[in-house]
């Protein structure tokens, strides 16, 4: 896995060097997830700064839920769990109620080859291999999303379908702690488009029902691209919440 970050301007304020050398540590695996990184003094003599400086860039990290700090412990990497996927990465909600982690049936898996949308989206060639797999979220008992996930399988080579289906947390937490890729911010597009019949029936609905489709890149530290997901929401009694800024 390349750990390369590209090269600041000459003009960047001096955190952002700083910043850039931390993740290029996260990347390479150095500090593992959970892990406490080196105080704030260390990190100043690493590399060659004040401690304000080293701080501004660790407050940085920390704002972008990268590292997180804990009081009178130190500042820790970030690691996938439960709490993590559903406050930053789970955005459906019922229209009338709180957040809830949704239950996640592994429905398929296969491997194949990138068309010219997935390999745009992914950073590939067309024809490059792929991994594709696909998952019914339940809130309530109840079907509300169905989300069909494409991974390089470069990039996770070995991941098995037993894997995916026997893994013990989060899907995050599995490409974290078995390939060394962190998750660490999303971009999505949505819009509304109409149930085809596979989807209708997977989500109990009518063929033609209006739903939302989610069209998500996630990246990791260096915003390369790791998983294009397509997710179909019904959103007869759910809706998609996100808080900005938090």
């Amino acid at each position: 896995m390349d750990t390369t970050i590209p090269a600041l301007p000459q003009s960047a304020p001096l955190y952002k060097e700083v910043k850039r050398h931390v993740m290029a540590a996260l990347a390479s695996g150095e500090w593992k997830p959970g892990a406490a990184i080196p105080a704030e003094r260390r990190l100043s003599e690493r590399y060659g700064t004040s401690i304000g400086t080293v701080r501004k860039a660790i407050d940085e990290l920390c704002a972008e839920n990268i590292l997180i700090r804990q009081q009178g412990r130190g500042t820790f990497v970030a690691s996938h769990n439960r709490d993590r996927m559903l406050f930053y990465f789970f955005h459906v909600v019922p229209a009338d109620g709180p957040k809830a982690y949704p239950d996640v049936e592994f429905l398929a898996f296969t491997r194949g080859k990138a068309d010219r949308v997935v390999a745009e989206r992914l950073a590939l060639e067309p024809g490059d291999a792929v991994v594709r797999f696909r998952n019914r979220l339940r809130l309530a008992g109840t079907p509300i999303m169905v989300d069909d996930i494409t991974l390089a399988a470069a990039r996770f080579a070995g991941l098995t379908e037993r894997q995916l289906r026997t893994r013990p947390s989060t899907l995050y937490n599995l490409y974290q702690y078995s390939f060394g890729i962190s998750v660490v911010r999303t971009r999505e597009r949505l819009r509304a488009v109409a149930a085809d019949g596979d989807i209708a029936a997977l989500l109990d609905l009518a063929a033609g029902t209006p739903l939302l489709q989610i069209r998500r890149i996630a990246c990791g530290y260096h915003d390369e691209p790791v998983e294009y997901r397509v997710s179909h929401v019904s959103t007869a009694n759910h809706e998609y919440y996100a808080e900005i800024g938090t």
